[in-house]
């Protein structure tokens, strides 16, 4: 009996087929490209920025000249910066779109300080100058994210224009905004100094104070609205509601009352005694900051501490903090540019004090044509 045949099947082919590739999100070449801003984009940049400070803040433009060429980027973004955010009150309808536009701007530093800047120049400028700080300073040196917000929430408590409840709130107003504005300038430089920061603190007090005084006018009888718009919480439209920015217990001890200066203007009763009082205190950290440099030279001290150290990103160092005389003088000299404000500061406190502190007096809101060699002055004698 013949063995059993096998039955055989036509032999298939197998065809070995990999697992299917697995795909990932991933950062094309052009949205890397496009995450640093061409040389192109910076030039339109930083010539939006210039204009904007020529525009809204004179003095600055003017001022900038006494600041090194190697931080002028720097110092036009953050002036560019500041005057953006104070103008979203004045470009805002309601509180609430305020707040938006408030948040937009924490967004836009967190990206432009990360390298990343979104299509904004104040942002693409800013990215450049903090790019360019950290060449410069080998990666030791940085614009301080933190107090850019600082100056971003105090402007935000302030939108719907709330009263100062003290001299000493108003204070505290300045020294978050345009203190805070000087020590990232400094920073910029870059320099981290115990010494300037002290003295840049006391400038921006009272820059702050002066700018608060020169606004009275406009925020007190603020432009009309277009229909449909308002200030007011309920987004009615109207006129909009002015408000007298002078702190409350000052305007207490002078006896003027809000509704006075709305129907009198500058003939309100006590208004000048209450601009004289506010303005004095601006005068006197102007007066602080020269006796400050003044016993430095002399005595190698500043005369009392700095009560805002050990606050945020006022950390310093034992070797900062032990800083010998010769090198807080060059501290001070290489700041000086910083510093020029006072002069312009100083200046305007001065026509003030010439209009008898009639605050709606129009020749206030000119540009002191003067401050260009009055700045000069002062700088090539090192005297703020």
């Amino acid at each position: 009996m013949p063995p059993p045949s096998l039955c055989t099947a036509p032999i298939r082919r197998l065809h070995n087929y990999g697992r299917p590739r697995r795909r990932l999100f991933h950062a094309s070449s052009c949205l890397r490209d496009a995450a640093k801003p061409s040389h192109a984009e910076v030039e339109r940049a930083r010539a939006y920025c210039a204009n904007l400070v020529r525009t809204y803040d004179a003095p600055s433009h003017i001022l900038q000249t006494f600041i090194p060429q190697s931080s002028r980027d720097a110092y036009l973004a953050i002036r560019a910066f500041n005057v953006d955010v104070a103008r979203v009150a004045d470009t805002t309808s309601t509180p609430t779109i305020g707040m938006m536009r408030m948040q937009f701007w924490r967004d836009t530093v967190t990206k432009a300080l990360a390298g990343t800047p979104p299509k904004e120049p104040v942002a693409i400028l800013l990215a450049q100058a903090a790019e360019d700080l950290h060449e410069r300073s080998g990666g030791k040196a940085r614009l301080s994210k933190n107090w850019f917000h600082r100056i971003i929430t105090t402007r935000e408590q302030h939108l719907g224009n709330p009263p100062y409840p003290t001299l000493t709130a108003l204070e505290s107003y300045a020294e978050n905004t345009y203190s805070t504005m000087l020590y990232l300038t400094l920073s910029a430089l870059p320099q981290a100094s115990l010494t300037t920061d002290h003295i840049a603190s006391h400038i921006g007090k009272a820059m702050g104070i002066a700018a608060v005084l020169r606004g009275i006018p406009l925020v007190a009888f603020p432009p009309q609205q277009p229909l449909g718009t308002s200030n007011s919480m309920t987004g009615q439209s109207g006129p909009t509601q002015g408000a007298v920015l002078l702190p409350l217990d000052v305007m207490a001890e002078a006896n003027v009352r809000e509704e006075d200066v709305f129907r009198l203007g500058a003939s309100a009763p006590g208004l000048r005694d209450a601009i004289f009082t506010v303005a004095t205190r601006a005068n006197d950290h102007l007066i602080t900051a020269r006796e400050m440099l003044s016993k430095l030279r002399s005595e190698g001290t500043l005369g009392h501490d700095f009560e805002h150290q050990n606050e945020e990103e006022h950390n310093y160092s034992a070797q900062q903090m032990n800083t010998g005389h010769d090198a807080k003088l060059k501290e001070v000299e290489q700041a000086f540019g910083v510093f020029m404000p006072s002069i312009a500061t100083q200046s305007w406190l001065d026509r003030l004090q010439g209009v008898d502190f009639d605050v709606f007096d129009a020749s206030l809101r000119k540009v002191d044509w003067k401050l260009p060699m009055k700045a000069y002055w002062a700088y090539s004698r090192q005297n703020i």
